[in-house]
C-alpha cells in the first residue's frame, strides 16, 4: 500500500510542475506586414507610383498623417515573450516609402531596431508642480478663503 501512494504522489508531483512549468513557455508573436525582401527591394524611386507600390506591397499598415498621404508604412515587428512578462522586440522592419505630388516614389526608407525608444515609467505617482499637500491640507485647506453664495471672495480689509 504504501508503494503505491508513493507512486501516486510522485505522479502527482510531476503533473504539477509540469503545469506550472506550462506557464513559462517562450512565445514567438509577429506582428504586422509580412516581409519578403525580394518584393521590398523591387520598389525603386523614379520606377513605381502608388498603384505599382500597392500591386507589390500590398496596402500599407498605415500611412502619414501630416503629409497628406505622401508617405507609406509598412511595419512588421517580431516579439519573445517568457512567461507573463512584457513582450521584447526581436527584430523590426519599418519600410517608409515616400512619394512625389504626382503620386511617383520619391524615396524608400528602411529601418530596424535602431528607432525604437525605450520609454521607462516614473512610478506608481506622476510628478506635478507645485507644494506637496497632504490629505487634511487637501480637504480642510479652502476654509475660509472662499466667500458666500452671491458676494465676492474679498477679504474684511479688501471688500472686492
Amino acid at each position: 500500500m504504501p508503494r503505491t501512494l508513493l507512486r501516486s504522489a510522485a505522479i502527482a508531483g510531476t503533473i504539477a510542475i509540469l503545469g506550472l512549468t506550462a506557464g513559462c513557455a517562450r512565445i514567438r508573436d509577429h506582428k504586422g506586414y509580412v516581409v519578403d525582401s525580394t518584393l521590398i527591394n523591387t520598389v525603386s524611386p523614379g520606377v513605381d507610383n502608388r498603384e505599382s507600390v500597392e500591386k507589390t506591397l500590398g496596402r500599407p499598415s498605415f500611412a502619414g498623417q501630416f503629409d497628406k498621404d505622401r508617405t507609406w508604412y509598412y511595419v512588421a515587428r517580431d516579439t519573445r515573450q517568457v512567461g507573463y512578462r512584457t513582450p521584447k522586440a526581436v527584430s523590426q522592419t519599418v519600410l517608409a516609402v515616400h512619394f512625389d505630388d504626382k503620386g511617383n516614389v520619391a524615396s524608400v526608407e528602411r529601418t530596424g531596431l535602431e528607432k525604437v525608444a525605450n520609454v521607462s515609467l516614473y512610478g506608481d505617482k506622476t510628478p506635478t508642480l507645485g507644494s506637496k499637500r497632504g490629505f487634511f491640507r487637501e480637504l480642510f485647506g479652502n476654509i475660509g478663503r472662499v466667500g458666500s453664495v452671491g458676494q465676492s471672495g474679498g477679504t474684511a480689509d479688501n471688500p472686492n
